[in-house]
């Protein structure tokens, strides 16, 4: 042991790299755990192939190497090491044996040889090929030889040579920072893409120019900019593009993972120059796609360091980079449009919200995907009620997004209620559990009274059993009946791939055999078992696998808090009898009360103006008639609750500046971001009675925001966002005129149409009713 004078923890931790300074030391914490006094090559090679996020695991793996075996076999070799123990040992210290003294000298000198600045895991691994021990023998036993290791090692590493004491951050870069769009497509993992032909040829043709070739697609959240590039990437693997573009690969970059964890200066350059490096020998191969591309303008930025848009600046211009851009109106504005030399290096591709007639067709395309993911059968009714109402209720987000959201979250929430149980039958379970609680009680008491109760408890309990059991029965059946369906879909969408995988690899035998052949056997089973679990729902009444209009028309309710859905039976009766209900607490005001109630139920029937408010009503009348009275009254019977409702007492707004505290203060000055009280009341409950008391003391600046809420029906606040009041009852009151409606009230307490004229010239535009 002459050797081991040197010890593990005085080595030239200078010259190795951190992945193998962090393999030294995982091999010396194994000796530790062990009992080993000496640190052997076995422990090396041990804590390499067990190493997180290391080099060797994945190059092994490359090999055909089944890892987890040959980690475990590598684990037996440390445990066949001699354990020492006893007073002699000194716990904690563990020496260098000369085997691994000279597996390390090897290492240094194949670095050497490599041209590289720092003893990497690689260069580690080749020394252990060399070695003869048991760890040399394993690797061999396995197939791993110095040729074949160098071979894949030429694939991740490339020409790179290491030059900093962590080079595997730049080997593999693309794959360690980016998504292959192109192999997510072969593997069907992108959902399909439908219609955007034009935005797809106008991307295609940028990308053929000699210089400049980047489009940028611009357009707001959730139009599809990125669906446009999955659509590239499609074609791509279909080879329905022109030649230039044929066997192109689109990755996706992902500027966070290129920024997280770069604590040092220089870390992210170095990062992204690897991605860019290998985009570069690729000799145009390569389209780099990011996504949020206005996060390039500043990222990474630290003092005196250069942000990602000027390192892509100088390739950009030169045509060595590719790339499709992504971002929304605002941000390319705000952040791209400020660098000019940036801007120009992108063409733009304005990418506009579908209409709702394309988003059915989206919708309509992406439904199989969706059937199979959630397990459920989507109604063609449901397509269109999504497309259709999110159109008119959710205003703040764009189309195909929140329609293909709305289908979504229906989906789970039909798969959610089939896999619990079902109420009836989860209240009978815990009805069950009650009496067997009681049966226990009494069982204890010997008095005549508790033995009759006990009798009939039991008969009681028996039924329940018998009950229950016929319905969890019935139950599992219509839910084997339902899985069986969702089981042959599957086998549908894999055999579907399977061909289109066939066909483009002109294997035509295997294509034909599985489209004429398998899949109208299966579709033809599917058939038989859709109609075998049709007529089981049709006498089924625990379980339903349908996603229908009226699941979409919940969620937009849910969402926003419009009653959109189907009248239940309970809601039409309140609804009939609502002019009822406000005659109870408005006594007299017959007119009035008529006039509200018809227009509620013109808008729940369906037949009102869906460009205006649902009623909008000037209440004229002295103090106390009852105006305040009435919109209290409709907001409790509409909303369970008086307090439902928006007041904006308008002796608040008396004065000019008063104005923009109802839409939002404009930039620059204070109370800027909070929003307008009005607006952002009306954004978060768009169903509701907006209720503006005392009209006639505001400012009259205030009557030009209101023309614009009782014309269009919307509102934009000062920060540009479109405030929907179509859902809403606008109830205006004020006194005005009233001392000549007082003066012309006659025996019978009726108003005289002459006075009645005269307070109407009070009121300057009328609304949908003038009443008193």
């Amino acid at each position: 042991m002459g050797s081991l004078a040197k010890e593990a923890d005085r080595m030239n931790a200078n010259k190795y790299t951190q992945k193998t300074l962090e393999a030294v030391q995982n091999a010396q914490s194994l000796a530790i755990e062990y009992q080993n006094q000496t640190l052997e090559p076995q422990h090396l090679l041990c804590a390499a192939v067990h190493q997180q996020d290391g080099l060797i695991p994945g190059l092994l793996q490359k090999l055909g190497i089944d890892t987890g075996a040959f980690a475990a076999e590598s684990k037996k070799l440390v445990e066949a090491l001699p354990h020492v123990t006893g007073s002699g040992r000194e716990p904690g210290k563990i020496y260098i044996s000369g085997d691994t003294d000279r597996l390390l000298n090897r290492a240094e000198q194949t670095a050497a040889e490599m041209k590289d600045e720092y003893v990497s895991m690689e260069h580690l691994l080749l020394a252990l090929l060399e070695d003869s021990g048991p760890a040399g023998q394993l690797l061999a036993r396995y197939g791993v030889t110095k040729q074949n290791f160098l071979q894949q090692l030429a694939t991740v590493r490339g020409s790179q040579r290491v030059t900093s004491d962590n080079p595997e951050e730049t080997y593999d870069a693309l794959k360690k920072y980016g998504q292959d769009l192109v192999e997510a497509a072969r593997a069907q993992k992108l959902d399909p893409v439908i219609g955007r032909d034009a935005e797809i040829r106008n991307v295609i043709r940028i990308l053929s120019r000699k210089r400049k070739n980047n489009p940028v697609l611009i357009g707001e959240a959730g139009v599809g900019k990125t669906a446009i590039a999955e659509g590239l990437a499609q074609r791509i693997v279909r080879g329905d593009v022109p030649e230039n573009l044929k066997n192109r690969t689109i990755f996706s970059l992902d500027m966070g993972a290129l920024v997280a964890g770069a604590k040092y200066r220089g870390e992210f350059e170095e990062r992204l120059k690897s991605v860019l490096n290998e985009v570069k020998k690729s000799d145009g191969q390569i389209i780099l796609f990011i996504d949020e591309l206005h996060t390039i303008v500043g990222a990474g930025k630290s003092d005196g360091a250069m942000d990602a848009g000027n390192i892509l600046k100088p390739m950009l211009a030169r045509g060595e980079l590719h790339c499709i851009g992504a971002t929304t109106l605002d941000e390319y504005r705000q952040y791209i449009e400020k660098d000019p030399a940036l801007e120009r290096r992108f063409q733009p591709v304005m990418v506009d919200q579908p209409t709702v007639e394309d988003t059915i067709s989206i919708l309509r395309g992406l439904k199989e995907r969706y059937e199979v993911f959630h397990g459920v059968k989507i109604q063609d009714n449901a397509l269109i009620a999504a497309a259709t109402l999110s159109n008119r209720y959710i205003t703040d987000r764009f189309l195909p997004d929140k329609a293909i959201d709305l289908v979504d979250e229906a989906c789970a929430m039909i798969r959610t209620e089939m896999d619990s149980m079902p109420a009836e039958l989860d209240d009978l379970r815990r009805r069950i559990m009650q009496l067997e609680i009681e049966e226990a009680a009494l069982k204890k008491e010997t008095d005549t009274l508790s033995q009759s109760r006990l009798a009939e408890l039991q008969k009681e309990l028996a039924d329940a059993r018998s009950e229950f059991n016929a319905m969890k029965a019935k139950w599992d059946n219509e839910k084997s009946s339902i899985g069986s369906v969702q089981a042959i879909r599957e086998q549908i969408e894999k055999t579907s791939a399977a061909i289109e995988k066939a066909e483009r690899e002109y294997d035509l035998n295997k294509a034909a055999e599985l489209k004429y052949g398998k899949l109208p056997e299966l579709k033809k089973q599917l058939a038989a078992m859709e109609q075998k679990a049709e007529t089981t729902e049709e006498n089924a009444t625990l379980l339903r696998d349908r996603v229908t209009e009226e699941e979409i028309a919940r969620i937009v309710a849910r969402w926003t808090g419009i009653p959109v859905q189907r009248l239940v039976e309970g809601e039409r009766e309140k609804l009939l009898a609502l002019e009822d209900v406000l005659h109870k607490r408005v006594i007299g005001q017959n007119e009035a009360v008529r006039k509200v109630s018809e227009a509620i139920l013109r808008s729940r029937a369906g037949i009102a103006n869906p460009g205006r408010p649902i009623g909008s009503f000037l209440f004229l009348g002295p103090t106390g008639v009852g105006k305040t009275e009435l919109a209290k009254a409709l907001a409790e019977a509409l909303f369970d609750d008086e307090r439902n409702m928006v007041r904006i007492d308008m002796t608040e707004y008396m004065e000019k500046f008063s104005v923009s505290r109802l839409i939002g203060a404009p930039p620059g000055y204070v109370g800027y971001e909070e929003g307008g009280q009005l607006t952002e009341a009306v954004r978060r409950h768009p169903y509701s009675v907006v209720l503006f008391d005392e009209v006639e003391k505001a400012h009259p600046d205030v009557f030009n925001i209101l023309l614009q809420v009782l014309d269009d029906g919307h509102i934009t606040d000062s920060q540009g966002r479109v405030v929907d009041f179509k859902n809403t009852i606008i109830i205006l009151t004020s006194n005005l005129g009233s001392s000549a409606i007082l003066d012309g009230i006659d025996a019978n307490g009726e108003i005289e149409p002459a006075a009645r004229q005269n307070g109407r010239e009070y009121a300057q535009k009328p609304s949908s009713a003038l009443s008193s």
